[in-house]
């Protein structure tokens, strides 16, 4: 299978870091390594899953917008009191911490509480690309300076 999804290059990148960013428990770092051992050049790598990695977000965001009254009662099952605690917490520290919504297991329920705070969506979206992209730009430094080791 992984070389199948090598042979498909940046679709199935972007493919697999979008699915990795919603709600659905993948990885997408590996496919991203197995690009640029493969001879992908870094920058487009970088690009591609960081777009795919982002648009996963937001649709966990727009999720969290739309689905907000069935999401906060019956999946998070906040109250009244409860929303206006996390509304405080979240105005407080939450949006900065979207830096951290590349973070496995958390990530996502960020981007999803985020729309159901209504966090403003140009804060969200730069904060989110800021993070993933990041990353990305990391795990494509470690693994072209870990390649040079080996060579």
């Amino acid at each position: 299978m992984q070389e199948s999804l090598v042979n498909h290059g940046y679709p199935a990148l972007f493919l697999l870091s979008f699915l990795a960013s919603t709600l659905i428990p993948l990885g997408s770092e590996w496919l991203l390594i197995a690009l640029l051992l493969n001879g992908f050049a870094p920058l487009p790598v970088v690009a591609v899953a960081t777009a795919g990695n982002v648009l996963g977000a937001c649709t966990s965001y727009f999720l969290g917008v739309c689905g907000s009254r069935f999401i906060e009662e019956r999946v998070l099952r906040m109250g009244a009191q409860d929303r206006q605690r996390a509304e405080r917490v979240f105005a407080r520290y939450g949006s900065w911490s979207l830096l951290f919504s590349w973070l496995p297991v958390v990530g996502d329920p960020l981007c999803l509480v985020a729309g159901v705070l209504r966090v403003g969506f140009p804060r969200f979206a730069l904060l989110v690309v800021a993070g993933k992209a990041g990353r990305y730009a990391v795990v494509a430094w470690a693994t072209l300076q870990g390649q040079h080791i080996f060579d």
